[in-house]
């Protein structure tokens, strides 16, 4: 009983670590991410790919009110999985701090110092009492200095940088595609084939346009783009993952019903 009760005060303070060097609430905030819909990232020479899961859970919502891919900057693009709110408050976060940058050096920020500014930030709230971790991943793209960078934020406050990953729920099966299919000299094209193609694995190898976002950041232009519902589409259907149109009116019965 005792024993018991040690375990349910190191789980309840984020400030104190466990016997066996944990932070227990830490560990929370990763399943929390673990519950989103996935958001995925590939980097590519050309640029990078952003795409994401936007699962309708009615046919009453507003579609366009479900947002998980947002703009930080006009050269980085941010997908995230997790807590939405949480999400939103680092996603402002970023813009302020890249807002700052511009302004106080009047150069835009790199996507590597914007993402370590937004990992400082969440690391701090692993070490403060009263509060708690934020329970959402950030998947951080964008060009610097003409080269197309791909980051990743942890809930512990730790930024990783990758070629392609995956975050949110079917990680491991979406990154076990990705490793087995990824190549250093994909076009930007390719990227959003292997991206879109990921995410169907995990869906019966079929995806609704509005189901899902897709945003990239070109090399060239370093502009950041978010693909509209007939863009999504049209890739869909050149890569012969569209969902037949029947199935989805099944679907919307189905809710109906429900």
């Amino acid at each position: 009983m005792q024993g018991q009760n040690q375990q349910q005060a190191y789980d309840r303070g984020i400030t104190i670590f466990s016997p066996d060097g944990r932070l227990y609430q830490v560990e929370y905030a990763r399943e929390a991410v673990k519950r989103g819909t996935a958001s995925i990232g590939v980097r590519t020479p050309e640029g990078v790919v952003l795409v994401v899961d936007k699962r309708i859970r009615s046919p009453l919502m507003e579609r366009d009110s479900v947002e998980k891919i947002h703009k930080a900057d006009d050269h980085i693009g941010i997908a995230s999985a997790g807590h939405v709110a949480d999400a939103r408050q680092l996603i402002d976060f970023a813009r302020r701090q890249a807002q700052v940058n511009e302004l106080r050096y009047g150069e835009p920020i790199g996507v590597e110092t914007l993402t370590k500014e937004v990992t400082d930030y969440i690391q701090q709230y692993t070490q403060v009492g009263g509060a708690r971790p934020f329970g959402v991943a950030l998947i951080i793209a964008g060009i610097a200095d003409g080269e197309p960078k791909l980051y990743e934020t942890d809930p512990s406050g730790t930024p990783y940088e990758w070629k392609a990953l995956a975050v949110g729920a079917d990680r491991g099966d979406i990154r076990e595609y990705l490793e087995e299919n990824y190549a250093e000299d994909l076009s930007l094209d390719d990227g959003i084939r292997l991206a879109l193609e990921s995410l169907a694995s995990v869906n019966d190898d079929e995806l609704h346009p509005e189901g899902i976002g897709v945003a990239t950041i070109d090399k060239e232009t370093e502009t950041f783009h978010e693909l509209s519902e007939d863009e999504r589409e049209d890739y869909l259907e050149e890569f012969e993952l569209l969902a037949p149109e029947e199935e989805e009116d099944a679907d919307a019965d189905d809710a109906d019903e429900e």
